[in-house]
C-alpha cells in the first residue's frame, strides 16, 4: 500500500530510518547474543537501553511530522479548522487505518517485551557488576567470593517495592554522570548513608528469632619465623543464648533484639567514632543514655548529629564486599595448602612483599614477585637454590590472593574498607564495648572478651592448652608483650598499615 502524501516529509522520512535501522541493529545483536557462547555486558547496554532509545525517537519523528505537515497544509486551505473527517467507508481510508493499527500493536507488544527485558537487565548482577568495569570492580569481585555470592545486588541494595526502584534508579542517573566525567571518588565512600534498612532487606532471609545459639570457630594463623610455626584459637562464639530456645535474651544479636531500641552518635562519617549511645527498653520504657568519658559530646554537638537505630550493618558492614588484611588471607591460603608452610621463612617473606601500597595492578604483581625473590637471594640464598621452584608457585598464590582483596586503581585494600565485625584490625565493637562509655550512675558498656566469647584451646600445634566448651582459658598472646592486650586495643597494634 503506498503512504498518504502527508508521510513525505523530511520528519517523518528520517524518523523511518532512524527506526527502521534501530530496529534492524536490535534484531542482529539480539541474534548474535543468542548464539554467542560469551557474554557480554555492553551487547546487552546497547540491546536493551540505547538503541531501544533511537528506536522509540524514530517513531515519535513519523507522525509528528505527518501532523506538522497537515496542520501546514491546513493553514493554506480555505477550510481551515474543520476537523478531519474519520470515515471508515472509504476504502483508502481504511486501508490506511487497518496497516497503522496493526503496525502499533506489533511496536507496543515489541516495546513491552524491550521494557521488560530492559528491566530485568539492569537489575542482573552483571550490569551492576561489569557494567563499569574498573569503578565496581572491586565489589564485583568481592562479592563473588562472598557468602551471598548467589544473592543478586538488587535484593540487599534495592529490595522490593516501586518506591526503592525508582529511588535506585534517580541514583544511577549520577552515577552515570559521575563515571562518564570520572566524578567518582576513589575509593568509593562507605558506608552508604542512603541504604535501605536492613530490616526490610537482610531480615528477609535472616530471621532474627531464628539465630543459632553458639557456634564454634577454629583459628589457624602463622607466625614469621624460620618455621611459620602455626597457631591455634578455637572460640565458642555466644551469637545467641546457651539454649536457642532463649530467643535473643542474650549474645551478640541481643543487638537486634525487637524489645530493645539502641541509638548512637557518631561524630565520623565511617561511624568508626561513636561517643554517646542510647538503650530503650521498649517494654518497661527504661532509657540508658551512655557517653564517652574520654570523648564526650555537649549538648549543642548532640543536638546537631542525628542519631542511628543500630541494625545488622552496623556490625556486618560488610556482608559481600570484603577486604582481607594481608594477615589474615594469607593465613588462610597457607592453612588450605595454596601456600606451602615448609618453605623456611615463607610467612615473613610474604608479608614484606605486601606490607607496601601498590598504586597499579600490574605493579603490585611485578614488586611482589621481586619483593619476595630479593629477600631469600640475598638473606637466604641456600634456601633460594633449594626451594626456587616451590618459592615461584607460592609467589603466583600469593598474587591470585591480592587480586581479590586489593584493588589498586580505585584505591581499595582492607584499610580503606575497615571490617566492624570483630575488634582485631578495627575498633569494631571496641566502638562502642569500651569501658568508657557510662550512664550518670556510673554504669558501663563492657569490654569484657567473654560477653561475646571464649578461647576452648590455643596454642601452637603439638601444644596446645584445651578447656571445656563451657568455661573459657586466659588469652595467650603468640608473642611476649607483657600483658599489653589487657590495656590496649588490639587494633592499635593489628590495624593493617602500608609504607
Amino acid at each position: 500500500m503506498k503512504p498518504s502524501k502527508s508521510f513525505y516529509n523530511w520528519m517523518s522520512l528520517a524518523g523511518f530510518v532512524i527506526a527502521a535501522n534501530s530496529l534492524l541493529v536490535i534484531m542482529v545483536l539480539f541474534l548474535f547474543s543468542l548464539f554467542s557462547a560469551q557474554s557480554n555486558t555492553y551487547l546487552g547496554l546497547y540491546i536493551y537501553i540505547i538503541v531501544p532509545m533511537f528506536l522509540v525517537i524514530g517513531l515519535v519523528m513519523i507522525p509528528l511530522g505527518i501532523i506538522l505537515r497537515i496542520r501546514k497544509k491546513e493553514t493554506s486551505d480555505e477550510d481551515e479548522g474543520n476537523w478531519p473527517v474519520f470515515n471508515l467507508n472509504d476504502t483508502k481510508f481504511r486501508s490506511g487505518f487497518i496497516t497503522i493499527s496493526v503496525i502499533t500493536v506489533l511496536l507496543l507488544l515489541v516495546s513491552a517485551m524491550g521494557s521488560y527485558q530492559a528491566f530485568r537487565y539492569t537489575e542482573s548482577v552483571e550490569f551492576c557488576g561489569k557494567l563499569c568495569h574498573k569503578v565496581m570492580e572491586p565489589e564485583y569481585v568481592s562479592y563473588q567470593h562472598s557468602p551471598h555470592a548467589r544473592v543478586a545486588c538488587v535484593e540487599c541494595h534495592v529490595g522490593e517495592g516501586a518506591d526503592w526502584y525508582m529511588k535506585s534508579k534517580l541514583s544511577g542517573l549520577y552515577q552515570v554522570y559521575s563515571v562518564t566525567f570520572k566524578k567518582y571518588a576513589r575509593p568509593i565512600e562507605t558506608p552508604l548513608h542512603n541504604l535501605r534498612p536492613a530490616r526490610e532487606t537482610c531480615e528477609r532471609c535472616h530471621w532474627p528469632e531464628k539465630f543459632y545459639s553458639r557456634k564454634l570457630i577454629n583459628i589457624r594463623s602463622y607466625l614469621t619465623d624460620s618455621a611459620s610455626t602455626e597457631w591455634n584459637n578455637s572460640l565458642m562464639m555466644k551469637i545467641g543464648p546457651e539454649y536457642s530456645s532463649m530467643g535473643l535474651t542474650e549474645g551478640i544479636h541481643w543487638h537486634i533484639n525487637k524489645d530493645f531500641k539502641i541509638e548512637y552518635v557518631s561524630t565520623t562519617n565511617d561511624r568508626e567514632s561513636i561517643p554517646w549511645v542510647k538503650m530503650t527498653n521498649l517494654k518497661t520504657g527504661e532509657v540508658k543514655t551512655f557517653m564517652d568519658t574520654e570523648n564526650p559530646l555537649d549538648k549543642a554537638a548532640l543536638d546537631s548529629i542525628p542519631s542511628r537505630t543500630m541494625d545488622c550493618m552496623d556490625c556486618h558492614n560488610r556482608p559481600s564486599h570484603l577486604y582481607n588484611s594481608p594477615t589474615f588471607y594469607i593465613n588462610n591460603a597457607m592453612v588450605a595448602g595454596k601456600i606451602p608452610k615448609d618453605i623456611p621463612y615463607i610467612k615473613k617473606a610474604t608479608m614484606e612483599a605486601l606490607k607496601t601500597s601498590y598504586t597499579s595492578m600490574d605493579s603490585a604483581m611485578s614488586q611482589i614477585d621481586q619483593t619476595i625473590v630479593g629477600f631469600y637471594k640475598e638473606n637466604y640464598p641456600v634456601i633460594y637454590t633449594k626451594e626456587a621452584g616451590r618459592i615461584t608457585a607460592a609467589i603466583s598464590a600469593i598474587q591470585a590472593e591480592y587480586k581479590v582483596n586489593a584493588f589498586p586503581y580505585m584505591r581499595v585494600d582492607a584499610t580503606r574498607y575497615l571490617n566492624h565485625i570483630g575488634h582485631l584490625e578495627s575498633d569494631g565493637c571496641f566502638r562502642c564495648h569500651s569501658d568508657r562509655h557510662k550512664t550518670e550512675k556510673g554504669e558501663t558498656i563492657s569490654r569484657d572478651c567473654n560477653l561475646c566469647h571464649f578461647i576452648v584451646n590455643q596454642g601452637p600445634t603439638g601444644n596446645i592448652t584445651a578447656s571445656s566448651t563451657d568455661k573459657s582459658l586466659e588469652f595467650v598472646h603468640p608473642v611476649e608483650i607483657r600483658g599489653a592486650w589487657k590495656t590496649s586495643y588490639c587494633s592499635e597494634c593489628h590495624k593493617v598499615l602500608y609504607e
